[in-house]
């Protein structure tokens, strides 16, 4: 028995694998109180070995202290990084795709030092060539169907994004913070378009020392060229700031201040393209048994993105107490973790809002609280990515030591998608099937039987049954009759 067979090659993602690190950053003995930390953590490259990747990057640590005579102050450092994961399938031939974020991040004082410490989660996608080998032609009587695979082409790109803004009149800018969320991919004929906000938050002094807090939503749009993307192909995206500038024009008269944000966006992505392979998922030998090998030929991809906007209130959990003789100054550091998960009335996004909370005390000094408000969402998803922005989250004191908060979330989510096809990978002969020497045969087929399985059954051609058969209509119902004609010989 004589079979063909081909080779499908394409390119996918082929595994996830997530990793953490640590990364601490020193700050001297100038440091009397810290008031807020923040960390932002951007990659520069990454490299897959033999049961490892290795990234690097650098951390940016920003912190607002007070001094040792109370004054409000701030420092700026910059460390790099370098971390391994590993994972035994890896291998280098595979490329990989690392987003970093900041989990964690802690304070400790050793001696006159002061130490802030950020955990690096390190979520990790490795990509390669996928193949699978597939029966294409032959002897036998084939089942061909077009067989459906997600291809991925990796892609990259860059923007600059500025934006301006009027507020009260301040003193000095203090710290910054930057959180992105996607609001739509788009794949056109040779383009991604990526549209998002940049969610951008400040914490600056007033004139007369109290601190205050600003947030604003910047929108950006990044196009990033891709020869392989088209109309219906669908994508993933993941936007990092690589750098942002704040600066502030004062108008004394007006008791006014105009900010200027400029940003440099990089933004890293995956095209997923449908590919149709014409493939064989069924077949059979009219003259001998047949042993079929099958494989599974699996891809993975996106769906589309959906982006909810929702808005939460509660009483908020403290890191330590606040009385009614504290003044609350501004809530700054607004971030989020959350996760799709399952309950018993469907899916949810379940998390905490989280903001650092400056206040005031009576003999002057200032501390900053940690405040986390937790969330839980319906949404209408199966399996999907989840980002979350907190906007405008506020806190107010109604009842002593008890903190109310608001906040608005927007949520986007970006389903996952798989694809699976079973389809015949090679086929063997058996032993000869027993001949029937009857000119004419009657069968009576399984109701529901399409006329594939019927063919198979009677080990004939779909052509051959259907012109035996012209009348019978497909699937087939309980009590017919199939018949079977077989061209004789004449002896002599």
């Amino acid at each position: 028995m004589k079979t063909e067979t081909q080779i499908f090659r394409g390119y996918g993602k082929r595994k996830e694998i997530a990793a953490q690190t640590a990364v601490e950053c020193r700050f001297g003995q100038e440091v009397e109180t810290v008031l807020s930390v923040h960390c932002a953590a951007a990659l520069t490259g990454a490299e897959v070995g033999n049961g490892e990747v290795r990234y690097f990057g650098k951390a940016h640590f920003s912190i607002v202290y007070e001094d040792a005579e109370r004054k409000v102050c701030r420092a700026e450092k910059g460390v790099e990084f370098t971390a391994v994961a590993k994972d035994e399938f890896c291998f280098p031939a595979l490329t990989a795709r690392v987003a970093v974020a900041v989990e964690n991040i802690a304070v400790r004082r050793e001696g006159a030092s002061v130490y802030a410490q950020a955990l690096l989660g390190a979520d990790i996608s490795l990509y390669g060539e996928q193949t699978f080998e597939y029966l294409s032609g032959g002897d036998l009587i084939m089942r061909r169907e077009p067989v459906k695979v997600l291809t991925a082409h990796l892609v990259s790109g860059a923007a600059e994004t500025e934006d301006e803004f009027e507020t009260d009149f301040i003193g000095d800018i203090l710290q910054h913070a930057e959180a992105v969320a996607l609001n739509e991919l788009v794949c056109e004929t040779g383009v991604l378009k990526v549209e998002g906000e940049i969610s951008l938050g400040i914490l600056a002094m007033k004139q007369g020392g109290a601190l205050v807090s600003f947030e604003r939503l910047v929108p950006f749009e990044i196009e990033i060229p891709c020869d392989s993307a088209s109309f219906g192909c669908s994508a993933e995206a993941r936007v990092s700031v690589l750098s942002a500038s704040i600066h502030a024009e004062a108008d004394e008269e007006r008791n006014k201040c105009k900010l200027f944000a400029e940003f440099t966006l990089s933004a890293e992505g995956c095209v997923y393209e449908e590919v149709a392979v014409d493939a064989v998922t069924d077949a059979f030998s009219p003259t001998h048994h047949a042993s079929l090998t099958f494989a599974t030929a699996e891809s993975g991809g996106v769906g589309d993105v959906i982006c909810l906007a929702e808005r939460i209130a509660g009483k908020c959990a403290l890191s330590s107490p606040i009385a009614f003789t504290d003044t609350l100054q501004a809530v700054t550091l607004q971030r989020a973790e959350a996760n799709l998960v399952s309950t018993e009335e469907g899916k949810r996004v379940e998390g905490v809002a989280m903001a650092t909370l400056l206040v005031a005390g009576t003999d002057g000094g200032h501390r900053g609280v940690e405040i986390s408000l937790p969330f839980s969402i319906p949404v209408e998803a199966q399996e999907a990515s989840v980002t979350v922005l907190v906007c405008g989250m506020s806190a107010r004191q109604k009842q002593e030591g008890e903190i109310d908060s608001e906040a608005t979330l927007k949520i986007t989510l970006q389903e996952k998608r798989k694809i699976e096809a079973r389809l015949v990978a090679s086929a063997e002969e058996g032993e000869k099937l027993p001949v029937c020497d009857s000119a004419v045969s009657v069968y009576i087929p399984r109701a529901g039987d399409g006329l594939w399985e019927l063919s198979k059954s009677l080990k004939k051609s779909p052509e051959e049954v259907s012109a035996s058969n012209p009348d019978i209509e497909f699937p087939v119902k309980e009590g017919q009759r199939v018949i079977v004609y077989r061209k004789r010989s004449a002896i002599r």
